[in-house]
């Protein structure tokens, strides 16, 4: 037969060890929960994913690129013919 100390430390131990778990559990419903709420909250937003994002990066560069070329060109267009802008450049 079990002393009566001997099952004291045996029940203090189940109950620390349901304690834990009890706490594991609670802290996984915490965080499902604050998961939940965040991709609600990023889904109500009118975000754009990261690829859309650097496409779009992309095209503005590349239309940056064009826009020089187009601007050194009609610069070279008007020396030859004399011309002079009429208007500031953009």
């Amino acid at each position: 037969m079990a002393s009566p100390q001997n099952r004291f430390f045996d029940d203090l131990a189940k109950l620390m060890q349901n304690a834990a778990g009890m706490a594991d559990g609670a802290r996984r419903e915490v965080e499902d929960f604050l998961k939940a709420r965040m991709e609600r909250l990023l889904a109500g937003m009118d975000l754009v994913t990261r690829e859309e994002f650097e496409a779009a990066r992309e095209m503005a560069v590349k239309a940056r690129e064009e826009n020089e070329r187009l601007s050194t060109r009609i610069a070279a267009l008007e020396a030859k013919l004399g011309d002079k802008p009429d208007r500031a450049p953009l």
